[in-house]
């Protein structure tokens, strides 16, 4: 019979990048009480390692950057993950129109300015996580169903069957019985009886009796 495999859902992984220790020490701290996982890096080169290693549910991404700006990081991850729709929030002391409208050009998601306000932060955060795990969960939930379907489709079409003892070739060559077949390619069981005419041919004279 076939098992469906069990999905082991991790925590979401945030992933803080900040060139100032002092800055990364303040975020962590306000995250560290929620139910995240948290990844640090403090430069361009780190950040696109981070993300290689696994994909952020959110990347909180300081725009000034000794080696390269947020902005150009951005482009480049948002370029080469296009299927994994990384949402970023850019976190910057630069609170001017022109920096935002650019930030959300680029692909940002939301902004988060400095000083921070630990509410501020949370609440950004914690929005924008559900947000990611609602996809993931809606990907899974379309993923199990197109699962479904298949296993359903598999015994649609010709299925090859021998007209005197019934049994059926798989898609190997292999001959089995109808109760093997059906048990491997779907999630039905079975409970055994006998039909009245095989109650008549297997034991003559039992339906009579049991008129009587």
């Amino acid at each position: 019979m076939n098992t469906k495999k069990k999905v082991i859902i991790k925590k979401p992984l945030v992933l803080v990048v900040d060139d100032v220790e002092e800055n990364v020490e303040i975020l962590y701290s306000i995250l560290k009480v929620q139910d995240y996982r948290i990844a640090i890096a403090f430069n361009a080169e780190e950040t696109y390692l981070a993300v290689k290693r696994e994909i952020p549910d959110l990347l909180l991404l300081d725009v000034m950057l000794p080696d390269e700006s947020g902005f150009e990081i951005a482009v480049k991850l948002l370029k080469k993950y296009p299927d994994k729709n990384i949402p970023i929030i850019f976190i910057t002391a630069r609170a001017h129109v022109k920096d935002r409208i650019e930030g959300f050009r680029v692909g940002c998601v939301d902004y988060i300015s400095k000083p921070y306000e630990e509410a501020e932060v949370l609440a950004r955060v914690r929005t924008h996580v559900e947000l990611v795990q609602i996809r993931k969960e809606q990907e899974q939930l379309i993923a199990e169903l197109k699962e479904t379907l298949a296993e359903v489709s598999s015994l649609r079409g010709l299925i090859p069957i021998c007209a005197n003892c019934k049994n059926i070739r798989d898609d190997k060559g292999y001959w089995m019985q109808v109760e093997q077949y059906i048990s491997e390619h779907t999630e039905a069981e079975f409970t055994h009886s006998l039909c009245p005419a095989c109650v008549e041919k297997l034991y003559p004279g039992l339906m009579d009796m049991e008129e009587i």
